[in-house]
Order: C-alpha cells, then structure tokens, then sequence
C-alpha cells in the first residue's frame, strides 16, 4: 500500500520527520479504509490568512479555518464522469492545513503538535473519502474513524 502525497510546505517550517510521519499515518488509514495502493493526494501547509482566502472563496466563510479538503470524486452539479479514467492512479484530492491553527490548537488542547497535524490530516483524508460530519450520525461515524486510525497508528492524546 503506498499512497502518492504530494507535499506542498508555503510556510517553510514542517520538517522532514514530520512529513514521514504523515505519509506512514496516512498509507496507515487508507488501509484501514481500503483505498486502492499508487491513489494520490497533496497536502498544503498555509498560514492563517492563505486558508481564510480559501475559506471565503470556496465556503462564503471569512475566517481561517484548521483544515479544508477538496475532493476529486465529489460530482458537481451537471458534472459527468470522465470515461476511461478507470486505468488512471485514482485521484482523491487536496487537502490544506492551516499550519498557525496547528499550533494554536495543539496549545489549546494540550496535546502535542504532531498529534494536531496528525488529527487533521486524517479529518481532511477522511473528507476526501466521501465521510463529512453534517449530521450527528455521520459526525460520530466520522469522529470514530478518526480516533480509530489515529489510536491504531499510536498518535494519541
């Protein structure tokens, strides 16, 4: 199971061991989540105010947020489906983190950096797999998956 991450840093400070990290937590849940191996994905780390811009552009919300994922396969209104794609590396999508709510958060919460980066990297993939949390079922579902992948992957609280 390799997943290809495409990992894109406009904030200069994720280091390389925390990038390592990332991609074996993720290949981690896409097994847990049975995504097909070589199914690629990038990651953005921006800053507060790269991901407010995103978040009034894409959401009509004016305030940073932590995490936005943009999913390949969501169909859009009157989109139709590229045919013969099925040969193609699947494409789930992008994931952005804003990387000053990583810091603010982990403080906050009173958990580690890594443990925040970690939670919302596996929120934004869980996204990008078609889960959301627009309803209280569909939150727990999602919320338990999370804690599952991260538990099982021993990113803790």
């Amino acid at each position: 199971m390799n997943l290809e991450i495409d990992f894109i840093d406009e904030t200069n400070s994720v280091k390389e061991e925390q990038l390592e990290l990332l991609e074996e937590l993720l290949n981690h849940a896409a097994e847990m989540e049975n995504v097909e191996g070589e199914s690629e994905l990038s990651i953005t780390f921006v800053t507060d105010e790269s991901i407010q811009e995103l978040n009034r552009t894409y959401r009509g919300k004016d305030s940073p947020t932590d995490v936005i994922s943009f999913a390949m396969e969501e169909m859009g209104e009157g989109e139709t489906a590229i045919a013969g794609v099925q040969s193609l590396p699947r494409m789930l999508g992008d994931i952005v983190i804003s990387i000053d709510k990583v810091e603010k958060q982990a403080d906050e919460y009173g958990h580690s950096y890594m443990r925040e980066l970690g939670f919302l990297t596996v929120h934004g993939f869980l996204h990008l797999l078609g889960y959301d949390h627009m309803t209280p079922e569909d939150e727990k579902l999602m919320f338990k998956k999370q804690e599952d992948i991260l538990k099982s992957y021993g990113l803790e609280r």
